[in-house]
């Protein structure tokens, strides 16, 4: 019996280029609120929840953590994210990528930590309907990466297995979120992180950007 494997995507560093958009987004932010960071702290929680995210920026930092000074933060990121939209473009291969899995009949969803409100301007970019498509964002589970809800809620709407599916990330959060729910995970170095952090987070195979798996599609038990 063939078993049929399905693909569920990070977004951000992963299909779009919007990693350091996000950090330079968070960095305004926290600015705002009085909270001194340096851009390489933030980049590295890049991908986790954004309540996650902010708690614990703010655990580091010794700031404040109510619900409010949270909200704050989200909004102010996602406001400042927004100005930055027109810097926001896909990666190499993505589009191309996806198309190829489309014309396979192989299914695919994207699974991400950020909200709509923010998704909304890569999934544009990237020329994803999400009327469309299967998107699952914060806004439609309980827990973001690295809690594996994301590619949990994804694989149930596709109608597919999770242990069956491949979850490409580019951080180590989508690959812990993958060993979490038994899929497979594959990285990508788009999005910052090195090779050996992802695979001792547990990629099976790492890749350069969506063109390159595209690429390599063999590897991953990907079939036409």
């Amino acid at each position: 019996m063939r078993i049929e494997t399905s693909f569920l995507f990070d977004l951000d560093g992963t299909l779009v280029d919007s990693v350091y958009q996000h950090v330079l987004a968070w960095k305004e932010a926290l600015d705002q609120e009085g909270i001194e960071l340096s851009v390489w702290r933030i980049h590295r929680k890049i991908g986790m929840s954004g309540g996650l995210f902010t708690n614990q920026l703010l655990r580091e930092t010794g700031g404040d953590i109510s619900g409010e000074r949270v909200e704050r933060l989200r909004r102010a990121h996602a406001e400042a994210y927004t100005r930055m939209r027109a810097q926001v473009c896909p990666l190499p291969g993505a589009k191309a990528l996806l198309a190829a899995l489309t014309q396979a009949g192989t299914r695919w969803a994207i699974a991400t930590s950020g909200r709509m409100e923010t998704a909304r301007v890569n999934l544009e970019a990237l020329g994803v309907d999400p009327d469309k498509a299967v998107v699952v964002t914060r806004d439609d589970v309980k827990y973001a990466k690295p809690d594996p809800d994301l590619f949990i809620a994804a694989a149930h709407r596709l109608g597919t297995s999770i242990e069956h599916a491949v979850v490409v990330g580019d951080s180590i959060w989508d690959m812990l979120a993958a060993r979490r729910c038994r899929a497979l995970g594959v990285g990508l170095l788009s999005g910052g992180y090195g090779m050996e952090e992802l695979e001792r987070s547990g990629a099976l195979r790492v890749y350069e950007d969506p063109a390159d798996l595209l690429d390599h599609l063999d590897e991953v038990a990907a079939r036409p």
